[in-house]
């Protein structure tokens, strides 16, 4: 093995009953180099990097770690090698501190009593050599999102790191903190880390990466030079066509509105005025902590209106829960699907049918018949991809959970839908497949309230914009004025002029 081979990975094989996650995957990882891991939901990134963890035991192949083979990890000596991985889902103990969190399971020098003082200087020198300020002492409850991203890289390399693998590590950071990000990651290079990076963000792929190595249907299809290809040709090895990546075209465009609301205050937001026509796709931009997902919330009923109208087919709506929500022919397709939007540990067919119960049943009694029947249809209309129709959710891609969501809020009969960051951390395939749905049901006379912080896609999939900061209405844009500038200008504009009026 050359000796800019830090990790080898050779002919590594895992299969699932009906599923063969990965098969014959072949790489090779330089120190000292950026190299990320692309591919569709379903590729094999996961099962790959669980096989590096020690979490997951492959079938055949072998790992080559500094010249020494080994059949499999576990999670002991992936450590003890200088492996360590950041998943997508933190994992921290959020009632302890900070430093607690990073020094959590290392033997402390005081025997059975932990000592505090020698966990603040670990986390010190870990959080220097990181460029990060921030008080060893704070909960980590504490903490922002990306606050709790850097506690998690600085736990990883706290401990003699030497690959730290970042899992979608952008997934739910603004611009600036990925800015911050790519910075600790630059410096954790030149200090000799070796970093695999896992990303669906094609611009990010192409701004951090040496090499990287494309997974399609659990094969390693090619590791290329990142300077020696573009983003079209990434697309193409991921799904193995050319993709067409203008947005869908909408046919039906009306001026009946079948949503207004009228005045509307409550969870931070103030006065809000917007309207959905029939046909329309209309998107809500802003920065993080505008009052987007805080306004949607309201109209769907799981959070309280202080003052207020939602008129619904020009019809005051009482919406005080999600059930009455659902009952007024809403939809909600939440951002963070995991905690809100399935029931990880349930079956495909529950999480489907699970709203629509009352129609499903007779007498107090659930018709499983029709409930299967339910699940199959949506199954087979969005194309979810499951070796049955009861496995459990958590099985499933990030971008086929995200479709159970959808056929979950179809399955309803809601014609009114709000979609809040309906493809984050799901591939450009995936992609297309809800852009196109979202298409159909606005062509088929449904409405949709799109959040997204995608500006290409807020802006590609939008018929209108309503531009939102510090929880109001900044201005709307008709469809000949959409562009990023325009959207930007609003958000500043209507910042700085919260800020003069406070002062």
């Amino acid at each position: 093995m050359s000796e800019d081979i830090l990790l080898s990975i050779k002919g590594l094989t895992k299969r699932y009953p009906g599923v063969v996650a990965n098969n014959n995957i072949n790489i090779d990882i330089r120190r000292g180099e950026v190299h990320t891991l692309v591919g569709e939901n379903g590729a094999g990134k996961s099962t790959l990097i669980k096989s590096l963890s020690g979490s997951v035991i492959p079938d055949s192949g072998e790992i080559i770690w500094e010249g020494e083979s080994y059949a499999r990890m576990n999670p002991k000596l992936s450590s003890e090698l200088g492996i360590s991985i950041v998943y997508q889902e933190l994992i921290l103990v959020e009632p302890l501190s900070i430093a607690e969190n990073i020094s959590l399971g290392v033997k402390s020098s005081k025997g059975i009593f932990v000592d505090h003082s020698q966990y603040k200087k670990v986390t010190e020198q870990v959080f220097s050599r990181m460029g990060v300020k921030l008080d060893p002492k704070k909960l980590v409850e504490e903490l922002s999102t990306a606050e709790q991203q850097l506690v998690e890289i600085a736990k990883a390399i706290s401990k003699n790191v030497k690959l730290l693998v970042l899992d979608e590590p952008t997934a739910p950071l603004t611009t600036e903190e990925i800015d911050s990000l790519f910075e600790i990651i630059a410096s954790l290079k030149k200090q000799g880390v070796t970093i695999i990076y896992i990303s669906h963000r094609m611009d990010e792929v192409f701004q951090i990466s040496d090499r990287i190595t494309v997974l399609r249907d659990g094969e390693s299809i090619a590791t290329v030079n990142a300077a020696d290809i573009d983003r079209a040709g990434i697309i193409k090895l991921m799904v193995g066509r050319t993709l067409n990546e203008v947005f869908p075209r909408r046919t039906l465009k009306t001026k009946e509105k079948m949503l207004e609301v009228k005045s509307l205050y409550g969870n931070g937001d103030e006065d809000i005025n917007i309207h959905v026509n029939k046909g329309e796709i209309v998107g809500l931009a802003g920065i993080l902590g505008a009052g987007r997902t805080e306004l949607a919330r309201m109209i769907y009923g799981a959070d309280p209106i202080v003052s207020g109208e939602v008129i619904i087919q020009g019809k005051i709506a009482t919406i005080t829960s999600p059930v009455q929500g659902i009952e007024h022919s809403l939809g909600f397709v939440p951002e963070d699907r995991k905690h809100q939007g399935v029931l990880t540990t349930f079956g495909i067919d529950w999480n489907i049918t699970l709203p629509s119960i009352p129609k499903l049943s007779k007498y107090g009694f659930l018709r499983f018949k029709s409930m299967t029947e339910m699940a199959k249809e949506f199954i087979q209309q969005l194309r979810i991809a499951t070796p049955a129709i009861d496995a459990k959710v958590e099985k499933l891609s990030g971008g086929n959970q995200q479709k159970v969501v959808v056929a979950k809020t179809l399955a309803t009969g809601s014609r009114i839908i709000i979609f809040d960051e309906p493809t984050r951390g799901i591939d450009v395939g995936a992609k297309q497949e809800i852009y196109k749905l979202m298409a159909d049901l606005v062509n088929d006379g449904a409405c949709i309230l799109l959040i997204s912080s995608d500006m290409e896609e807020l802006i590609g999939m939008s018929d209108r914009i309503y531009v939102m900061a510090d929880g109001q209405i900044a201005g709307e844009l008709q469809e000949q004025e959409i562009s990023q500038l325009n959207i930007m200008t609003l958000i500043s504009d209507s910042m700085d002029s919260n800020v003069v009026a406070a002062v």
